[in-house]
């Protein structure tokens, strides 16, 4: 198999793909480490939306993704930003989503949480926010999940200080039914939520979260954070208290987070594990097994695919996680809610293609390169 590529001077190169996928185990739970795989959805293709109507979602491929990432031991994080919301997919698409994934987590014995945001709502009062907060949680404890408490654009646009967000996220905290997962999802993902906890100033932003966290430690099963920064993450993990999570989200150092130091470790809540998934599990099973050295020779080699995949502006990081989706085989075509395929490049493409390919994340490397020779066609490069 060869494969014609366009390079960055608009050149034709070789490159042949690799013969035979990387060969993973499925199944086993993880012992050292809780893994959340964030799973993106499938749209439908046939369906005659616009970019700004509702999602129109493929639940059938959707839900067949999830089982995928569980018989690999993965749990799935439902309903977050890897899933398009606030980029597409709306809450009434977002609740219908929970409660079906919940659905089949109970019916296979996979794990879930699932988001709980404010994302039906338009900034508003304090008040209308603690509100929207509540009917999502709702949703999501009556669909016998647990509660990811999602970072909130109406929040980061009304709250006046942190005593905003120590007030409400004290009021949810202390009505929740089960302990939650507290999200903390930085600018480089989303725009709308620069100065979250209150302040720009990351480390006084840190003080008002670790706040929110000590003041109900029975209620917080544990804490993502995605700021792409591995030191603050450490950092913060160790002044957590004993029994809260710290749960990655950093994308570009998961590795090392994950692996840990001799002061503790992460667990995982990342949307690369979604197009990682059969590795990133592989590798766990490994780490269960005290092979420190083994874990980091399969996952080491995914970072430059995820840096990739992650890079500015990142909150497109979605598209990459769909395309490799259908060239891997998890869904018959190349087609996201908002019609967000278009969001990059040709060139990015390419570059995720070959990556995944280089790590041998394509289950059948034939049918890859036979897609991918059906994308460039379509941008008229004959491949």
């Amino acid at each position: 198999m060869t494969i014609r590529l366009p390079g960055a001077d608009g050149r034709l190169r070789r490159y042949e793909p690799r013969r035979a996928p990387l060969v993973v185990s499925t199944g086993t739970p993880f012992t050292s480490r809780t893994v959340h795989a964030a799973a993106h959805v499938v749209a439908d293709p046939y369906a005659d939306v616009s970019p700004d109507a509702p999602a129109a979602v493929d639940w059938d491929a959707t839900l067949a993704f999830r089982r995928h990432l569980w018989s690999h031991g993965l749990g799935v994080a439902e309903a977050m930003d890897t899933a398009q919301r606030g980029m597409g997919l709306d809450w009434a698409g977002a609740a219908e989503l929970i409660r079906r994934s919940a659905a089949e987590a109970k019916a296979v014995g996979g794990r879930i949480a699932c988001g709980a945001g404010t994302d039906q709502s338009a900034a508003g009062t304090l008040a209308e926010i603690r509100t929207a907060y509540e009917e999502q949680l709702a949703v999501v404890e009556e669909a016998g999940a647990q509660a990811v408490l999602m970072a909130s654009r109406a929040l980061a646009a009304t709250a006046e200080g942190s005593e905003d967000y120590l007030e409400l996220y004290g009021h949810l905290l202390r009505q929740v039914a089960d302990p939650v997962i507290l999200h903390w999802l930085g600018p480089m993902f989303d725009p709308a939520l620069g100065g979250y906890w209150g302040s720009a100033d990351l480390d006084a932003a840190t003080e008002v979260f670790l706040e929110v966290v000590a003041a109900h430690p029975d209620k917080v099963d544990g804490v993502k954070i995605s700021l792409l920064d591995a030191r603050r993450e450490i950092d913060l993990r160790r002044r957590l208290p004993p029994g809260v999570r710290c749960y990655t989200g950093d994308d570009f150092h998961y590795p090392e987070l994950i692996a840990g130091d001799g002061k503790g470790f992460s667990h995982a809540l990342l949307g690369v594990f979604d197009p990682l998934g059969p590795v990133a599990a592989e590798a766990v099973r490994t780490l269960d097994t005290g092979d420190v050295t083994g874990f980091h020779e399969l996952l080491d080699p995914t970072v430059e695919l995820s840096r990739h995949l992650f890079q500015p502006p990142t909150r497109f990081y979605k598209t990459g996680v769909v395309f490799l989706a259908w060239l891997a085989g998890h869904q018959e075509h190349f087609t996201m809610v908002g019609g967000l395929q278009s969001a990059r490049s040709l060139q990015h493409l390419v570059k995720a293609y070959e990556l995944a390919d280089g790590i041998g994340l394509f289950p059948d490397p034939e049918r890859a390169e036979t897609r991918m020779r059906t994308l460039l066609a379509l941008y008229g490069v004959d491949g």
